[in-house]
């Protein structure tokens, strides 16, 4: 199954991004050929809200140090997948590492361009479970604000963005195959919000995880072939101009039956006012 992202299928979607992005995936078999899996090129300036999370002491400088995804909610406030702040993504606990910044506005990881800025303070949800991925949030306040222009909406619970069927895109810098192909240029793909039935049946309990309605959302094409992968964790999941999901877990890439996993926002929102 995959693992959280780091993605966190049953692995975040990120764990070894360039190591390797681990958790998503564990023994995927790409569908796609392209990035984010079965995705195409774009860019943060027509999606200014697409972040990339960067330590270059843990994952090197050649794509800017990029292991994770976020979405700018606020000015100065990030949300990002919890995975990804965990020792199993870092390699460390998060204590060690010096170097975590945000980057926005850097469509290419080779560039310089955009900015980036380090953090002033991290919220981790504590009702994140790290067996199940549910609660998969973290908070991140940034130590300098960004244009309001860059900030996504997100979707309160009953927002019709939710309903099944809706369309929907994933964006993210990760694994374009499956197999550790990390791409150097945002990519987005476009999905469907499954029903909550479609998901549980997909993810029913056991070694490919168990869905859970309240505190997650699915999307994904039931051939499959567009996905998120290792590498996207904590990136946006978008529908009707809002934010609805962030990538937390799945099994494999792109895989029939088997769509991508994501923290429900209308949960993230609730997280954000127990927080304050």
């Amino acid at each position: 199954m995959r693992r959280p992202f780091t993605r966190a299928l049953t692995v975040p979607l990120t764990v070894l991004v360039a190591a390797a992005v681990l958790p998503l995936a564990s023994s995927a078999s790409a569908v796609a050929d392209e990035v984010i899996i079965g995705g195409s090129p774009v860019k943060t300036s027509d999606y200014p809200w697409v972040v990339a999370l960067s330590s270059r002491d843990r994952f090197g400088g050649a794509r800017s140090g990029q292991f994770c995804g976020g979405v700018v909610v606020g000015r100065s406030t990030v949300v990002t997948a919890a995975h990804c702040l965990s020792e199993e993504v870092l390699g460390v606990p998060r204590a060690r590492v010096s170097d975590l910044k945000v980057i926005a506005g850097r469509t290419d990881l080779r560039t310089s361009e955009g900015t980036e800025i380090p953090l002033s303070s991290e919220y981790v949800n504590p009702a994140y479970d790290s067996r199940t991925n549910s609660g998969d949030v973290a908070v991140l306040t940034l130590s300098k604000a960004l244009p309001a222009g860059d900030v996504l909406p997100m979707a309160a619970e009953g927002d019709p963005a939710y309903t099944a069927g809706t369309d929907a895109s994933v964006y993210g810098w990760g694994d374009t195959t499956g197999a550790g192909a990390y791409s150097d240029t945002l990519r987005a793909a476009q999905l469907k919000v499954l029903s909550d039935d479609a998901c549980a049946k997909a993810y029913p309990g056991g070694s490919d995880g168990k869905y859970v309605p309240k505190t997650m959302l699915c999307a994904g094409e039931p051939q499959g072939g567009k996905d998120a992968c290792q590498g996207d964790s904590g990136g946006p999941l978008v529908a009707k101009g809002k934010l609805v999901g962030l990538v937390s877990w799945g099994s494999g890439c792109g895989r029939p039956n088997s769509p991508g996993v994501y923290t429900r926002v209308s949960d993230v929102v609730k997280v954000m006012q127990q927080h304050g």
